[in-house]
């Protein structure tokens, strides 16, 4: 007689991926007031797109009412799935050639002492949208004579060909975030690869010595703060002249869970190490993202570098 197997019941094993409670020191200002309402309707006025509002930037009304922003290119919608990003993915618009000089113009129209640009990831790209890139470099320049330029690129899966059509336009800070420490790299960024980021902040340098070269860790993820300092470690040794350093906080329960929060005193320890082992810069707090202070970052390394080669 045979017999038929009976499935055993077992329960499922239920993940809380509800987001953890904030401690005191973990307080945002709501994005409120009369410059902020007018940044917003300037970027719709001309179509753009701001990192602050499509990642949920916690720093969005301090920097919104200081009258600074970084723009988003290459569209809205990302061609990766990083566990800790709140930036729409899927299948990219056509890309559009007018874009540079819509955030060009916006620039202009701020008035703005320091520019930062970013973009989506386009994989669907070999270039990566490198070209946009260069476009806006150069037509700020031609707008706004003064205004420096930084720009937090994708890691263009390493090429140097399209790293370097952005290095030939010359921004003052070329910014790639390695966002988390290496063993949890495919956890965090499946897409990504931790050797295309050295080679993009590594080939950096080496296109252009003169470029300040930047990059950012996300704290909070599981990581151990051992590994966040060999993170350093490998940033410095790849040249990079900027760190900053913040808390990963989880946009939604469908993103990546915060494993703990990191104490004001931790933040100190690893901005100490970072000045510590060469870093010419070091942004670390709860609340730092990769463009908080951007443009006194740039002033304040401009006059050292004027001091030391007495040029620009």
């Amino acid at each position: 007689m045979s017999v038929t197997p009976t499935r055993a019941r077992v329960n499922p094993v239920v993940v809380d991926t509800t987001p953890k409670r904030r401690p005191p020191w973990l307080k945002v200002r709501a994005p409120v007031g009369e410059t902020v309402a007018e940044i917003r309707h300037l970027m719709r006025g001309h179509a753009l797109h701001t990192v602050c509002e499509e990642a949920m930037c916690p720093n969005l009304g301090e920097c919104w009412g200081a009258g600074t922003a970084t723009f988003l290119l290459l569209g809205d919608v990302c061609t990766r799935t990083c566990g800790f990003c709140d930036v729409k993915h899927g299948k990219p618009l056509p890309m559009d050639w007018m874009e540079a000089e819509r955030v060009a113009q916006a620039v202009k129209t701020m008035s703005l002492r320091h520019a930062v640009i970013t973009s989506v990831t386009r994989d669907d790209r070999r270039d990566g949208g490198a070209p946009i890139f260069a476009m806006v470099i150069r037509r700020i320049r031609e707008l706004l004579p003064g205004c420096s330029v930084e720009v937090l690129i994708p890691d263009f899966k390493g090429r140097i060909e399209a790293l370097r059509i952005v290095m030939e336009a010359r921004p003052e800070i070329l910014n790639h975030n390695v966002e988390t420490v290496k063993r949890l790299f495919k956890t965090v960024q499946p897409q990504d690869n931790y050797a295309w980021a050295r080679a993009t902040l590594v080939n950096a340098k080496r296109l252009d010595p003169d470029v300040l070269t930047k990059s950012g860790i996300m704290v909070g993820l599981g990581e151990t703060m051992d590994e966040v300092k060999e993170t350093m470690r490998d940033l410095r040794s790849w040249g990079v002249d900027i760190l900053t350093i913040g808390q990963y906080l989880q946009p939604s329960r469908r993103h990546l869970p915060i494993d703990r929060y990191y104490t004001p005193e931790e933040f100190a320890e690893l901005q100490e190490y970072g000045l510590e082992i060469g870093f010419k810069w070091v942004e670390s707090g709860p609340l730092v993202r990769s463009s908080y202070h951007a443009a006194e970052q740039v002033r304040a390394l401009s006059i050292v570098h004027r001091q030391l080669y007495g040029h620009a």
